[in-house]
């Protein structure tokens, strides 16, 4: 190709960096640029159009502005300065440049006034379905910097963090004496010291959000809570009734634990769960469900589920197996029942994990109450 030359370096903008170089709010902005340069950085989705003068004065050299409103004389002298600039996507429902987590006010936005389907989460899925197939490069393009920008977000949240991942199926009703166990999971684990991450939906991984969330306060809390819950028990026919019960618990009892919930719009029937207060969701799932798995690094347990659940028993044991990303991490199966005989996982899981580094890190239980022991059993059991 012409201009091209063969094993030159690329542009300074694409090379690696090292340091804090990513500016996503304006304060960030602010102080970066009372340091003399905005050269090299990243800005993430931040609104500039209040700083035209500190554009114009800045050296922007090799920056990337992703996302960032500006006036059209400072995106001028950006671009000429030697930035890369992304402007902001017209008429979307969501933000592809985002810099941070969603939080559950701002999926739900709108739900008090309008219902559900007024919501940004509703519209993206909408806007979601609508181009999923119709072979756009553009939407495609759109949906794999969301995804990856969602991604930068989340490590940047989990970094440090011990991560224990709660699966679970959709269908556990609240007001269920699962659901309710499911809860006290969730609090349990998170009273230990460890950061609860989901699939972010309904059922037991909203039940596991709820017990995060629950943690600070005293036990009748959550009791509470779920008998409001209980009102209404699914997210059918009513995501509205649903969402709003939810909601009405969190003004009931503020400040609850955060957690991390991890959904898609893949499975748009799913909304998110209001428990969750840092929510990375995803267009793709394959990214999403390997993401989840691959940032539980304190284990995973596996409460009863269909196939979404034995396909991330699966999907987690594999790099076990091989320990493709380091040490094996302990996996707790719970429900005895449930995974020798409804669905048998665990013969499975049991057979693969033979004579194999996984084998001192898996486990079957019969309920949620031993799982804390189980996983800190297993986190300092032998491997070899």
């Amino acid at each position: 190709m012409a201009g091209v030359q063969p094993n030159s370096e690329p542009p300074a903008s694409l090379r690696a960096h090292d340091g804090d170089y990513e500016i996503e709010s304006l304060a960030e902005f602010d102080r970066v640029v009372a340091s003399g340069s905005l050269a090299g950085h990243r800005i993430q989705s931040v609104d500039l159009t209040d700083r035209t003068f500190a554009l114009l004065s800045t050296d922007t050299s090799e920056s990337v502005f992703l996302g960032c409103a500006m006036e059209p004389d400072a995106a001028a002298k950006v671009r000429a300065g030697g930035a890369l600039v992304f402007p902001p996507i017209p008429d979307l429902p969501f933000d592809p440049y985002r810099g941070s987590l969603y939080g559950p006010d701002e999926l739900f936005e709108g739900l008090t006034d309008a219902g559900y389907e007024a919501t940004p989460d509703a519209r993206t899925y909408h806007w979601y379905q609508e181009t999923r197939t119709d072979g756009d490069v553009f939407a495609s393009m759109l949906r794999s910097i969301h995804d990856d920008a969602v991604s930068d977000a989340l490590d940047e949240h989990l970094a440090g963090a011990r991560v224990v991942g709660v699966m679970g199926g959709h269908a556990m009703e609240r007001g269920s004496a699962a659901y309710a166990g499911a809860a006290r999971l969730g609090r349990r684990l998170t009273r230990n010291g460890l950061t609860v991450a989901t699939g972010g939906g309904p059922g037991a991984m909203e039940a596991a959000n709820l017990g995060a969330y629950a943690a600070p306060f005293e036990d009748t809390m959550l009791d509470s809570a779920l008998e409001l819950l209980a009102k209404a028990p699914y997210f059918t026919p009513s995501v509205t009734d649903w969402a709003r019960a939810a909601f009405e618990v969190r003004r009931s009892w503020p400040g609850g634990n955060s957690s991390v919930g991890i959904p898609t719009w893949f499975y748009g029937h799913e909304p998110p769960n209001a428990f969750a207060s840092h929510i990375a969701k995803y267009f793709v799932n394959a990214v999403r469900e390997d993401g989840l798995l691959a940032r539980s690094n304190a284990g995973v347990v596996y409460l009863p589920g269909a196939a979404g659940t034995v396909q991330e028993i699966f999907d987690n044991a594999t790099p076990n197996y091989y320990e493709s990303r380091g040490e094996p991490t302990p996996m707790v199966l719970v429900n005895r029942d449930h995974w020798t005989e409804k669905l048998p996982a665990w013969p499975l899981l049991q057979a693969l994990a033979a004579d194999r580094a996984m084998a001192p890190r898996i486990a079957l239980v019969d309920s949620v109450d031993e799982v804390p022991d189980a996983l800190a059993r297993l986190a300092s059991g032998p491997a070899s």
